[in-house]
């Protein structure tokens, strides 16, 4: 029994804080304190929890923004725990956001996310619909969290377009993947290592600056190289 709703005392934040360090074991450097939790719902941006009856499970944190394209949503953070993960809270979070931005006559929401994180790239591509055609080298410099192993914070930036078409066909899971002459494919390494990582780096700041986007995530079947691939069209 998962719900979500909004962070609505300093008790709710400091949970957020704590879910932090539980989800990515961040040194206290890393961690984002309430007081910006605080800051994000006061300008725009919203804080939410989920919890599984009183048990706080997850949380998500966004920001207000603007580009030239207009306004935005920044999803900054978006954690749940070990023992939730698979089981539909991250999507709740996201879909609260998307509901809430609509609402408020955002269009896009933006949110940065590791290009070797495969799982994370399938979740964001295939089942949210969203796309990707920015590279960022080392976004968030050195990490204390050990799930980075060490490596640069190289991020992909997704790009959510809340009312497009492919977007009502992913939550309905109707999403087709990208097919056709002009497909490109990219292997997303299974392994976390700095050459892997850099020859990823190299291939996707590429084919963005060619004028192609992500917009399919293709995983290989169970008992295969272990590979998966990341599918870009012009």
């Amino acid at each position: 029994m998962i719900t979500v709703r909004p962070c609505s005392s300093h008790e709710d934040l400091a949970l957020c804080v704590d879910l932090q360090r539980r989800v990515w074991q961040y040194a206290d450097e890393d961690v984002v304190p309430a007081n910006i939790f605080f800051v994000a719902q006061h300008s725009g941006g919203h804080a939410y929890l989920a919890f599984n009856d009183q048990h706080p499970a997850g949380f998500a944190l966004a920001f207000s923004a603007e580009d030239k394209h207009g306004r935005y949503w920044h999803s900054h953070m978006v954690g749940v725990l070990p023992e939730y993960q698979n089981h539909g809270v991250g999507r709740m979070l996201k879909l609260r956001q998307r509901e809430e931005a609509l609402l408020a006559g955002i269009p896009r929401i933006l949110w940065t996310f590791d290009p070797l994180e495969r799982r994370n790239a399938h979740f964001n591509i295939a089942r949210l619909g969203a796309i990707v055609r920015e590279y960022i080298p080392n976004c968030y410099g050195e990490s204390s969290s050990t799930l980075h192993r060490g490596l640069p914070t190289d991020r992909l930036v997704a790009e959510w377009q809340l009312r497009s078409p492919r977007v009502d066909a992913a939550i309905a899971s109707k999403l087709a993947g990208p097919s056709g002459p002009s497909i490109v494919e990219v292997v997303a390494p299974a392994e976390r290592a700095l050459e892997l990582q850099t020859e990823l780096r190299e291939k996707l700041t590429d084919l963005f600056a060619r004028g192609y986007a992500i917009t399919g995530f293709r995983r290989q079947h169970a008992g295969a190289s272990g590979n998966s691939y990341y599918l870009l069209e012009p």
